[in-house]
């Protein structure tokens, strides 16, 4: 697998060890005729080591095959997460470190979860597409400002902080897009 081709989420193998890809920054220069790097973070698996990496766009890398597993959040046991496997009811036990930023989208009962194992060890949590999460704490909504494009700060059941548009009120379900980490529509 080329640099150029590493996304968030996927698991490498360099220098013998196994990562798992947290983020990936891609840095072009200004002056022609320059390379474009790449520099990715990540984690080695088990141990949770962090190594960031620059790389230009055809360096190569070894993808390692991994299984992805539907799952479903279960409970928290003390800083772990733990998910049930949808079809086998095995239990996978995620790291507060391996789940990082996205534990404000873990929300129990909800579906669209995948575990990704390697050697029968959870590695990483693939998020769903989106996720409905009830505003907490916001401003009052202002009447009329829905053909605004302002926006307010609001704190969701999770914890999570995002922008929401003004005509939200406090205890709405909202649906946000745990990509972008933004308001979508309301829930």
């Amino acid at each position: 697998m080329k640099a150029n081709e590493i996304k968030k989420g996927v698991v490498i193998e360099y220098n013998g060890a196994i990562y798992s890809v947290r983020d990936v920054e891609r840095s072009a220069p200004t002056a022609r005729g320059g390379n474009t790097t790449f520099r990715i973070q990540m984690f080695s698996i088990p141990s949770g080591q962090k190594i960031d990496l620059s790389l230009r766009g055809d360096d190569e890398l070894v993808d390692v095959q991994l299984e992805r597993r539907q799952a479903t959040f279960s409970y928290m046991d003390g800083d772990d997460f733990v998910f049930m496997d949808s079809e086998n009811y095995t239990q996978y036990l995620l790291s507060k470190g391996l789940v990082g930023n996205d534990a404000g989208f873990i929300v129990e009962g909800l579906e669209g979860y995948f575990v990704a194992i390697v050697d029968e060890l959870p590695i990483a949590l693939q998020l769903p597409q989106s996720v409905v999460l009830e505003i907490t704490e916001t401003a009052p909504e202002l009447k009329g400002a829905s053909a605004t494009k302002r926006t307010k700060p609001a704190t969701l059941s999770t914890g999570l902080e995002v922008q929401v548009p003004e005509y939200i009120a406090l205890g709405e379900k909202i649906r946000i897009n745990t990509e972008t980490r933004e308001f979508m529509s309301r829930g």
